[in-house]
Parts: C-alpha cells; sequence; structure tokens
C-alpha cells in the first residue's frame, strides 16, 4: 500500500505539472497534458509508451498489465464516490472497470453539475485517496478489531 499512495501522490504531481488531458487518446500530441490513467502509469512504471499518443486499445492493455498502476487506479475508483462501471467477461461473469472508472469521472460533466472537475478538484481526489491508502497500512489492526 505504501508504493501505491506514493504512486498517487505522484499522479498529483506530474497532473499539476503537466496538465490533464481530456481529449483523444491518452496523451495529447500538441502538449504535455496526459488522461489521469496515463499519468497513473507513468508515476507507477516510470515508462511513457508511445502508444499513449496514438493506439488506445495498446495503451489499455499496457495500462492494465501493470500491477502498481492497476493498484492506484482502484484506489483512485474507490475514493470518486460512484461505483466502477462493468464489463461482461462471459455470461454471468462482470468486473469493474476501473479504467474506465476514474477516465470517465475526470473528463465527463457529472449528473447535475455543470462542468467536468477542474484539475485542482482531480489532484485533490488523488491525494485523498494516497492518504486513504496510507492510513489503511499504517492501522491495519482497526479493520481487523472492527470485523471482529
Amino acid at each position: 500500500m505504501p508504493a501505491t499512495a506514493y504512486t498517487l501522490c505522484r499522479t498529483a504531481y506530474i497532473i499539476s505539472y503537466r496538465g490533464l488531458h481530456t481529449g483523444e487518446q491518452f496523451a495529447s500530441a500538441d502538449s504535455a497534458a496526459l488522461d489521469i490513467a496515463a499519468a497513473i502509469y507513468f508515476a507507477a512504471e516510470n515508462n511513457f509508451p508511445d502508444e499513449f499518443y496514438t493506439d488506445e486499445v495498446t495503451s489499455l492493455e499496457i495500462i492494465a498489465a501493470s500491477a502498481d498502476a492497476m493498484a492506484a487506479i482502484r484506489a483512485l475508483s474507490a475514493a470518486i464516490g460512484t461505483e466502477p462501471p462493468v464489463t461482461e467477461i462471459t455470461p454471468d461473469h462482470d468486473v469493474p472497470d476501473y479504467i474506465e472508472h476514474v477516465c470517465h469521472w475526470a473528463m465527463t460533466t457529472p449528473v447535475f453539475g455543470t462542468r467536468p472537475p477542474a484539475t485542482s478538484e482531480v489532484i485533490g481526489v488523488l491525494l485523498r485517496a494516497a492518504t486513504t491508502t496510507e492510513n489503511l497500512t499504517a492501522f491495519p489492526h482497526q479493520t481487523e478489531r472492527s470485523a471482529a
């Protein structure tokens, strides 16, 4: 979990420095801005594949293959406050689509809202998710006692 908290904090820094991309693909070819999932991947892996500029399907596969990035994406998804959409893998078997959840949240105006979340709001949720993740690691016995 400490690695996840670090990844989320690093993502907040990356977005504050490079900007939040909310357009086509996972990165802007015209600026340094990154989509939330690409920024998390970059923070987790310290690598930025060229496919993020040109190939959405391959980008999704690259992000999903990173255990550290997915741990951070799941933690952010939990902090958003809405349920992630599900994808049917086989009949009667759905799995949450955490990447879609965080990407959609960062670029879409919510129901009853007037605009998508501002970059500062996205950074705030990233930092709250990091704090929550770190607290879960620091006080694991609290969860065990609560279950008893």
